[in-house]
């Protein structure tokens, strides 16, 4: 174990109930290789506006985010609303950014890489991509089984190409939360080293989804453009993820008139110790 590994420790910021490492992509980046050094089987979390809802409705999300090695912030309201905190979130930490740092990092350290999820085909197509930008970068392994309908055969099967593949890295492209819900029920039988949900940022690297133009993502409307994109799909997804966000900025305006809430206490994360 490096002494780099020993230092890492991670202090939560507390933003509408998830508890996010204030860390920016590159540090990011680091985090996920300094897991990979220690190797003990982990998975971390990219959590936007979306999963803050899904969180609020589901309590059981809660322990899986408590298991998870870290949260980072998938949301630039997220981002906006920890600007008044001592400590504030750096940046935003798009998936859609990630599947591609990750692959740099993978390709640099010889760090093995298995995708799970998405239609049939976009997994390959997305690794054709990725190898081909990234020379030297390994995909041991892909496969496309339906989060949503997941018997315990489609498990098992799954569970043994992983375990033969031994990758050190996992990323898995599911809907929110059947991926998260997934990796922390299975980590620790998987073995992998680090394991994260990227959903739709598989598609991205496949180059099945077109990205918004760069001044959109910097001015946080890249939902915009997605769902100018597929409309049918997303509207109703957005809509009560608006209703969500409306609710809890008007609880922070109240906050900051009463007084900050006090969050329930959570110990710094140190990537030293096992997750359990």
């Amino acid at each position: 174990m490096t002494s780099k590994t020993k230092a890492l420790t991670i202090e939560p910021v507390w933003v509408w109930g998830l508890p996010f490492a204030p860390m920016g992509l590159a540090k990011t980046v680091e985090a996920v290789s300094a897991l990979i050094e220690r190797g003990l089987p982990t998975f971390f979390i990219t959590a936007n506006t979306h999963y803050a809802m899904l969180t609020e409705e589901n309590p059981d999300l809660q322990q899986v985010n408590a298991r998870a090695a870290f949260v980072v912030a998938d949301g630039a309201p997220l981002v906006w609303a920890a600007r008044h905190l001592p400590v504030p979130l750096p940046e935003r930490v798009a998936g859609s950014d990630l599947i591609f740092a990750l692959s740099d990092l993978a390709a640099r350290k010889s760090y093995r890489m298995f995708f799970a999820g998405g239609s049939p085909g976009v997994a390959e197509e997305a690794a054709h991509r990725l190898t081909a930008r990234y020379p030297g970068l390994q995909v041991v392994g892909m496969a496309a089984p339906s989060f949503r309908e997941f018997s315990a055969e489609d498990h098992d099967k799954l569970r043994a190409q992983i375990r033969t593949a031994q990758p050190h890295i996992l990323i898995v492209a599911a809907t929110m939360p059947h991926g998260e819900r997934w990796l922390s029920a299975h980590f620790e039988d998987l073995g992998v080293p680090v394991g994260v949900n990227l959903g739709a940022s598989i598609d991205f690297a496949a180059g099945r989804i077109n990205r918004a133009p760069r001044w959109m993502q910097k001015s946080g409307l890249e939902w915009a453009f997605r769902l100018m994109l597929e409309p049918r799909r997303l509207f109703s997804r957005y809509a009560r993820n608006a209703r969500f966000l409306c609710g809890r900025v008007l609880h922070d305006l109240r906050q900051h008139s009463t007084g900050p809430e006090v969050p329930q206490p959570t110990p710094p994360v140190n990537l030293s110790d096992s997750q359990r």
